[in-house]
């Protein structure tokens, strides 16, 4: 029997909180199993409710005592919180509690993290920590006193205070209760310090472990360099004396933006040459700029309720995109986020996981933190910001930061600044919000006397869906490749429009979709001749990365009955446009990355057949094998000229020839045994590196020696380690992948209560798909059998993880009947975490 199911919570029933909140104090009297936590909360009654009564969210706590005004007060309490009779005034709340952080295993409230206590309240965290009214549209500055024998004691705001055992923080900014933040523990920090724009000086400090300090200077780098971009770029500057960031071991998600007091995970915030990778190195500099991004775009001004949630997400996504691209190459920016943006939105959008960008509904907010309110929020930002131009979003963003600083604000309020500045109506544009799924857009052309013209016919789910506002960027090219045409963006306003471009000589090849202008399926016929010539020649970088992932998709989803000139030809394509040395190495490092097995599977599904994975994964082996024959002499030149004799730099430039070098070595790896992966192993001077050539080893199944001395000489890096577990599973062959995720399941080092290690085995065995889908069904209930026994310790880890069940529909009868059924067993799990109930629930279609 499963807990029952919690009320589902919709946007229609919102209602403003009944009590607003003045003033918050906190005293936290730190102790690993009971930690007292005394609140002083100063309320009033909020003339906008429409009811009254006195509720306060508060579980897995001991209520000591509770007073108003000075008097003792009995409320009544109940597994979610409390009510109380209160005046119809103004009054001052007290209230005595007690936590036990070490035994918080969700990792969400006040917890223990290899004897550090830490929080994360979003989304709904702090109410494990005492009775409040823990919803984001009740603001409040907070005065905050820690008493601990630990040397550093962290919250919110400027420190006003400390003595032996005790520190006081105040945070003169309103902010709702899931951006408090506290943090105590045996902490050493690396210093360093901004000047702001208007000559304010600002104590930044990243706060480690000892021994980790020599690992922090990228991370120190990439906050300056994004407070600096902030306010050059929005004119954002910080407002508070200090900005402090901590590095945590035990961390659900990536990073917390916390005013003035940014929680990271560990992975997020350390880095060596010796111990990261180029894209730790690149995914630190974004994660630093997004949570610092949100000092505006999620704390200034907030969330009203959590249906915003892209309100904030996808709007600091899409800043801390804009940052990167600033800061590297913006077209290979681009590309990865559209390739990102294919694998895991447009797979959450083709199955029983698709939602709108804001839900009308939901049952466990914390299911929701999705890469349709993320990714795909960001990508609602760049396409209204090509709507209305790059001087109408600069002067519409300073209107909704005069306008909605302070408050929790709505995604009517960020549109109607748009609105307020600009001459352009978005009306139709908001329909983006409110609408689940990948719309499809299909382009006929037809060329006469000079002109072309291009019928285009938008869906997006049902006939009865209103047209959404679809901008189109389209160039031209002539059949050498010259361009034609520079981009033009075209308006999809109907559900069909006819676009002319006149005066050509020919018919041109058309460049459709530059830049990727919108987040839709294109269903364009273009024969493989014209695809290799946008690949070859389009200036649009995008557009000529997608001509080979089309071709590549083509060729692999295609049976034993495929056209084999159109192998010959993409293999043609392929390496003259990866060996020209004019282009951007990064880019082409991107060409080699062909569409994954998950991808492919979906374009046969798409097709309306049954994907086998097995056989995919044998066509994309074959491939690649192929074309690393066919272009031995050249990869192996491009190998050795990228190698590089001087010391590391996480410099874009060297980590663009490294991204290409380690590219070619994984094609040559399978046609030389290893052999050059095994010299590059023994050399390796960076991780990046050697986990590259660690990757190739296991993939020709040459790397025992090679695990064994990795695992010797990083044994005490956590972070490192992680590495190692996931290199593993991810390139297990997949007739072995379920026996080697299980035997790495019972390595000594194997801790499930990290989310990190338990993603590093477990997230990776469920993106081996080959392996994961195998036929017997062995990984499906290895998988389910773990989600089981993490539900009982973290249910929000487990919840998402579940995700990797998101596809069973597409498969085969045995498969689909094997993961129905593994679903169906974790929903009948006793006490089942509301979490996974729901989660799960969804996959199933109940």
């Amino acid at each position: 029997m499963t807990e029952a199911p919690q009320i589902e919570i919709k946007l229609s029933d919102y209602a403003p909180p009944a009590f607003l909140v003045d003033h918050c104090d906190l005293t936290f009297q730190l102790d690993p199993d009971r930690t007292r936590v005394l609140s002083r909360i100063a309320f009033r009654p909020n003339p906008d409710a429409t009811e009254s009564t006195f509720f306060l969210h508060g579980t897995h706590m001991t209520l000591i005592s509770a007073r108003i005004d000075g008097q003792p007060v009995t409320p009544s309490v109940t597994a979610d919180g409390l009510t109380c009779d209160v005046p119809a005034a103004p009054f001052l709340w007290e209230a005595e509690v007690e936590i036990a952080p070490s035994s918080n295993t969700a990792l969400e409230g006040l917890y223990m993290s290899n004897d550090m206590y830490t929080t994360q309240c979003e989304a709904e965290g702090f109410r494990r920590i005492t009775y409040y009214p823990d919803r984001p549209d009740v603001l409040a500055p907070y005065r905050v006193r820690i008493e601990s024998d630990l040397p550093v004691l962290l919250s919110n705001g400027n420190e006003t205070g400390t003595g032996a055992g005790w520190a006081e923080w105040e945070d003169p900014w309103p902010k709702p209760s899931y951006l408090f933040a506290l943090v105590a523990g045996e902490l050493l920090p690396v210093a360093d310090e901004f000047v702001t724009a208007t000559g304010r000086r600002v104590m930044l400090n990243i706060w480690v472990r000892d021994g980790d300090q020599d690992k922090c200077a990228y991370a120190m780098d990439s906050l300056k360099r994004a407070m600096r971009w902030d306010e050059e770029v929005y004119g954002r500057e910080y407002d508070l004396d200090i900005f402090n960031i901590v590095a945590v071991d035990d961390f659900n998600s990536g990073a917390m933006e916390n005013k003035g007091l940014n929680i990271f995970n560990s992975a997020l915030v350390l880095c060596s040459p010796g111990t990261a990778t180029d894209p730790d190195y690149e995914r630190i500099e974004s994660v630093i700029a997004h949570e610092y991004f949100h000092n505006w775009t999620g704390n200034r001004i907030t969330c009203r309720d959590w249906f915003q949630l892209s309100l904030k997400e996808g709007l600091t996504v899409f800043r801390d995109q804009q940052f990167t691209s600033d800061m590297r190459s913006a077209a290979v920016k681009r590309i990865a986020d559209v390739r990102d943006l294919r694998a895991y939105q447009f797979k959450e959008d083709a199955g029983p996981l698709s939602h709108p960008v804001r839900p009308e509904s939901y049952v466990e907010i914390n299911n929701f933190y999705t890469a349709t309110v993320y990714e795909k929020g960001a990508e609602l930002i760049g396409m209204l910001k090509r709507i209305v131009g790059d001087a109408d979003y600069a002067r519409a963003l300073d209107h909704y930061f005069d306008t909605y600083d302070g408050t929790a604000a709505t995604i009517e309020d960020w549109l109607a600044a748009f609105e307020a500045t600009s001459k352009i109506n978005i009306d139709q544009f908001k329909e983006w919000y409110r609408r689940a799924g990948t719309p499809r857009v299909t382009v006929r052309d037809s060329f006469e006397d000079g002109t072309l013209r291009l019928t285009v016919t938008q869906f997006s789910g049902s006939a009865d869906h209103a047209p959404l506002h679809v901008p189109l960027a389209v160039g031209l090219l002539d059949s050498t490749g010259s361009e034609l045409r520079s981009t033009k963006v075209f308006h999809l306003i109907e559900s069909e429009q006819t676009f002319e471009l006149k005066g050509l000589p020919s018919k041109p090849i058309v460049s459709f979709l530059r830049g990727f202008s919108a987040p839709v399926h294109l269903d364009y016929p273009q024969s493989p001749q014209e695809r290799a010539i946008l690949l070859a020649h389009d200036t649009d970088p995008f557009v000529a990365w997608d001509a080979a992932q089309s071709l590549a998709t083509d060729v692999l989803k295609a049976d034993d009955t495929g056209n084999p000139d159109e192998r010959v030809a993409l293999i043609d394509a392929l390496a003259r446009a990866v060996t020209d040395d004019s282009r951007d190495p990064a880019f082409r490092a991107l060409l080699l990355d062909l569409p994954s097995e998950a991808m492919v599977a979906q374009a046969i599904h798409d097709t309306g057949e049954v994907p086998d994975p097995t056989r995919i994964h044998d066509e994309r082996n074959d491939l690649l094998r192929d074309f690393a024959l066919a272009a031995e002499p050249d990869l192996d030149r491009m190998y050795i000229a990228l190698t590089s004799t001087g010391p590391f730099s996480p410099a874009p430039d060297q980590a663009a020839n490294r991204a290409l070098r380690n590219a070619a070595l994984g094609l040559l790896s399978r046609i030389d045994d290893g052999a050059r992966a095994l010299a590059q192993f023994a050399d390796a001077q960076n991780m990046t590196d050697s986990l590259a050539a660690l990757n190739a080893l296991i993939r020709a199944g040459r790397a025992e020696d090679a695990l064994a001395a990795f695992e010797d000489r990083w044994r005490d890096d956590r972070l490192v380690m992680n590495k190692w577990f996931a290199s593993q599973v991810s390139y297990a062959p997949p007739t072995s992948a379920v026996e080697t995720a299980k035997r790495l399941t019972r390595h000594r080092d194997f801790d499930p209560a990290n989310p990190n290690r338990f993603r590093s085995v477990l997230g990776a065995f469920a993106m081996n798909q080959a392996g994961f889908h195998d036929i017997s069904g062995a990984g499906y209930e290895f998988f389910s059998d773990w989600l089981i026994r993490l539900d009982r310790q973290n249910p929000q880890v487990a919840a998402r993880s579940a995700s990797a069940f998101q596809t069973w529909t597409i498969w085969d009868e045995n498969r689909k009947s094997i993961m129905k059924q593994c679903l169906e067993d974790i929903l009948s799990q006793p006490n089942l975490s509301r979490d996974s109930q729901e989660m799960v629930s969804r996959l199933l279609g109940s």
